[in-house]
């Protein structure tokens, strides 16, 4: 076996994992202050990578005024449905929420089909094209960029979590609603900042998917592989979301180099299952113990 071919399916691999990865950060976001399994977020991020598209081939904006066009497109929707769609299904069963995402997902992408078309597009070219290597191994540079950036958005999540006011209000209503009240929180001010930062978060993510595979309304396809990523590394879990990430990145690459892409799917969603089976609550996730 070829080590250096090894060595960049695993580069390759890395890079798809940050994606899914940053991706997964939104959906925790939301699932960590609200409780809700946002199932649109792979739609969210296909609505992202649009945006820029309309920005930068529509009114030829500029990529690096493009990029934040589309971050707040992402933010807007996520205002508009948390204040429209979400907060007057609080008390509702989590199973009408639940569906309430994949009704919203699938008005996303006939949204997009509407005013762009169904046919797949390629966003103008906004990185730098030479190739890059690690020692003898190749790493697209698409995919190197896109890492690298997924990798600050991360970052700078993590940091703003543990050290913003917003974080720390945020990780005290995850933690207990009622006592988050108590103490002054702002509790569906909390909600809303959730959902606006984790869609932001997500249409950025669009936009580096789209950058390296092109951009089509079956996008949302992305989102099974982040729900995948999210219940291995737990879902109110960032860590997990970030080695959930890296794990299926590298994963569904050997999968799809060695068995072929339409089996990539079987062999992650097989992990899930085992996961399920040994740590319901996946690998970081916390472990709720109910009092009956």
């Amino acid at each position: 076996m070829d080590w250096l071919f090894l060595t960049e399916v695993f580069l390759a691999g890395l890079g798809a994992g940050a994606l899914y990865a940053v991706t997964g950060v939104a959906f925790v976001l939301i699932y960590k202050a609200t409780r809700v399994v946002n199932l649109a977020i792979g739609e969210i991020l296909m609505l992202g990578g649009y945006a820029f598209f309309g920005a930068a081939a529509g009114w030829h904006l500029p990529a690096w005024i493009a990029l934040p066009v589309a971050v707040l497109s992402g933010a807007l929707v996520g205002a508009v449905v948390e204040r429209g769609l979400i907060r007057p299904m609080l008390g509702e069963s989590p199973i009408s929420v639940f569906m309430v995402t994949i009704g919203l997902g699938s008005i996303l992408a006939g949204f997009v089909q509407v005013v762009w078309g169904a046919d797949p597009l390629r966003l103008p070219e906004f990185m730098p094209s030479a190739p890059i290597f690690l020692g003898e191994a190749y790493l697209a540079p698409k995919v190197a960029y896109g890492f690298l950036a997924a990798m600050l958005v991360l970052a700078a999540c993590v940091s703003a979590l543990r050290f913003s006011r917003g974080g720390v209000a945020l990780k005290a209503t995850a933690a207990d609603q009622g006592a988050a009240y108590s103490v002054g929180i702002d509790v569906p001010r909390v909600f809303s900042l959730s959902w606006i930062v984790a869609c932001a978060v997500a249409a950025g993510a669009g936009v580096l998917v789209g950058a390296i595979g092109g951009i089509s309304p079956t996008m949302g396809v992305f989102g099974l592989s982040v729900l995948v990523v999210v219940i291995v590394g737990g879902l109110d879990s960032m860590v997990g979301a970030l080695v959930g990430g890296l794990l299926i990145g590298v994963v569904e690459a050997f999968a799809g180099t060695f068995l072929g892409g339409e089996y990539k799917f079987l062999v992650t969603f097989s992990i899930m299952i085992l996961v399920l089976m040994l740590r319901p609550y996946g690998l970081f996730g916390t472990h709720e113990i109910e009092r009956l």
